[in-house]
């Protein structure tokens, strides 16, 4: 995602989100110390102000204010289930061996997640992205520690990640994810978040049948999707007049949402191509099991996090061997 001729701007707020929530919602469930050191510092300015919980006066800087503080309602509960649907694709006894998270945007899992150490990270998003990405980043990656740790503390969450430059609507995923150095004959855990409300029907069935392709068995898919909503399609029309009166860029502006998916819709294109469902929840109902707070009910109603497993058996439907399968990740 990168809009049209610049970087995301709703991987900003996401991650505006994620820092609103570090420390006061679901702890000991949701951790990001990546969400901050990934900010620059007016953007972290209207995070304290979210954390802090006092609006400011005016119509632009409130209206800055409500989308930061909405969305770090929304980010606790999805990022919780998306990371332990991961853990349990990295816990197996045949593990998912290679990470490819689709739209990574200011994503920190590399540096965060212990879990990934040994495995092969892809972070595949639009070129302008991935450039703000890695200028954000830079310090991170030359530290190779995760961000927040105590004194002293040397570990390593994992990898760096590999970045694979992908416009979704134009760009070969595959070709990109083969010379990137991805091995379809290994199982992968894909995340593919945030990504689907800004792509066509179309666009999201072809991409689907990518991760089909290069997915072996073992292989897990974690999707984060938005069902329609006409009250949500109002919702930010009129939060983009008021931006404009007030004079403030909305995040959405050059990122339009372009497909809504019924959940029934949703099964049936992931089963199509060769996965079973095995969750597949409302924000709603995993914010209600985390108790983090209800507020932007709507909001939560209408995103959803599927999970589905590659169903196929090695003799049947896995794809054909790469010759690389016995290779060892991680050293």
């Amino acid at each position: 995602m990168g809009g049209q001729g610049g970087a995301s701007r709703t991987a900003v707020l996401v991650c505006q989100g994620r820092a609103v929530a570090q420390g006061r919602f679901a702890p000991g469930r949701f951790d990001d110390p990546t969400a901050a050191a990934l900010l620059r510092p007016d953007e972290r300015a209207v995070v304290e102000e979210a954390r802090a919980g006092v609006a400011p006066a005016s119509w632009g800087p409130r209206l800055t204010f409500e989308m930061v503080s909405a969305c770090g309602e929304v980010m606790a509960p999805r990022t919780v289930a998306i990371d332990d649907a991961l853990r349990e694709a990295l816990a197996r006894p045949a593990p998912a061996v290679q990470l490819v998270i689709l739209g990574a945007g200011l994503d920190g899992r590399v540096w965060r997640m212990p879990e990934l150490a040994g495995a092969a990270v892809f972070e595949v998003d639009h070129p302008a992205s991935q450039r703000d990405k890695r200028d954000r980043a830079r310090h991170l990656a030359a530290a190779g520690r995760r961000p927040g740790a105590a004194p002293g503390d040397t570990s390593r969450s994992g990898t760096l990640p590999t970045y694979v430059a992908v416009d979704f609507s134009r760009d070969d995923l595959a070709a990109a994810l083969a010379a990137a150095g991805h091995r379809r004959a290994l199982p992968t855990a894909w995340i593919w978040e945030g990504v689907v409300p800004y792509l066509t029907r179309a666009e999201v069935t072809r991409t689907l049948q990518v991760i089909a392709d290069q997915s072996a068995p073992g292989s897990r898919l974690i999707v984060h999707y938005h069902t329609p909503s006409l009250s949500a399609m109002l919702g930010r029309w009129s939060a983009a007049v008021v931006g404009r009166l007030a004079g403030v860029t909305s995040p959405m502006g050059r990122e339009p949402n372009r497909s809504g998916w019924t959940a029934r819709a949703m099964r049936r294109a992931v089963v199509a191509r060769g996965f079973e469902v095995c969750q597949d929840d409302s924000l709603l109902t995993l914010a209600g099991a985390l108790a983090t707070p209800i507020r932007h009910r709507r909001s939560l109603r209408n995103g959803r996090v599927l999970v589905a497993d590659d169903a196929r058996s090695e003799a049947t439907g896995g794809p054909a061997e790469d010759g690389q399968a016995g290779d060892h990740l991680g050293g």
